[in-house]
């Protein structure tokens, strides 16, 4: 199976987890989903300074900025294999 099925059959597995993630991991769940489907963020701030998930989650997707996307597709892969576990 090729890196994007893969991906896209983890993305489908990701929403069925018996157990909710902890933060952290969602955060790493988004920001390497963010990274695989839209590459590098070019969104410079936020619109509101108040709304605190959307900062966080912002920071999690700026933090992989450089990580090819398919590099970010495999680790989103592990992840969610490791948390199926």
């Amino acid at each position: 199976m090729e890196l994007q099925q893969l991906f896209e059959q983890a993305v489908a597995n990701s929403k069925l987890l018996s157990e909710k993630p902890d933060n952290e991991t969602l955060l790493k769940l988004y920001s390497l989903f963010k990274q695989a489907t839209e590459g590098d963020t070019t969104d410079s701030g936020l619109s509101n300074p108040f709304d605190f998930v959307a900062k966080f989650k912002h920071e999690a997707w700026a933090k992989l900025a450089g990580t090819t996307k398919e590099s970010a597709m495999q680790q989103y892969v592990d992840l969610v294999t490791k948390l199926k576990g």
